[in-house]
């Protein structure tokens, strides 16, 4: 099955600012970049189309011309626990040097690791798997992509964030 990903175009939220599953609005830009993801989705078909619960990745869904895509909670960003919506500058938790030192294992406080959100998405492809789709898109957040990414062959986990798609961007994979 051909699996495609699709990132949600540009947030309104400052540089610097930890947004994880905060509903957060899309920036000013969004037509202009929304416009450019679907010229390049093109005139793909789609078997189904799921998409993240968070409003940036329905809306980018809608403007492609998928108004009521399948959601489900595992294909939101990470959760970022107590430090949502703070400034990575602002926040005094002494685990935050320590997700700093090895971001790729360690927890937000109260929140998940790399290795959580990667569970959660590959239960998802392996549900996904077992249906007899052909090809499905599916609307997301840089997390999901990478974990999405490694799961299907694309890259390893050592190294992924050399992958991140940009926002409005496209990761294919065979699962």
């Amino acid at each position: 099955m051909k699996v495609i990903l699709i990132r949600h175009t540009s947030v309104d939220v400052p540089k610097g600012v930890c947004y994880g599953q905060t509903d957060v609005p899309v920036a000013a830009t969004f037509t202009e970049e929304a416009e450019m993801t679907k010229k390049a989705l093109g005139d793909r078909t789609f078997d189904a189309v799921f998409s993240s619960p968070l409003t940036r990745a329905r809306l980018l869904a809608d403007y492609c011309g998928y108004p009521t895509p399948v959601t489900d909670n595992r294909l939101m960003e990470m959760n970022m626990g107590d430090w949502e919506m703070k400034r990575y500058d602002d926040i005094k938790d002494d685990n935050l040097q320590k997700w700093y030192d090895d971001y790729m294992h360690v927890a937000t406080t109260n929140g998940e690791s790399f290795p959580m959100v990667y569970e959660r998405v590959a239960g998802f492809l392996d549900e996904l798997k077992q249906k007899p789709y052909r090809q499905v898109a599916i609307f997301a957040h840089c997390g999901v992509l990478l974990c999405a990414g490694i799961y299907g062959g694309l890259f390893k986990e050592e190294g992924c964030f050399e992958h991140t798609v940009e926002y409005g961007g496209i990761e294919e994979i065979e699962i």
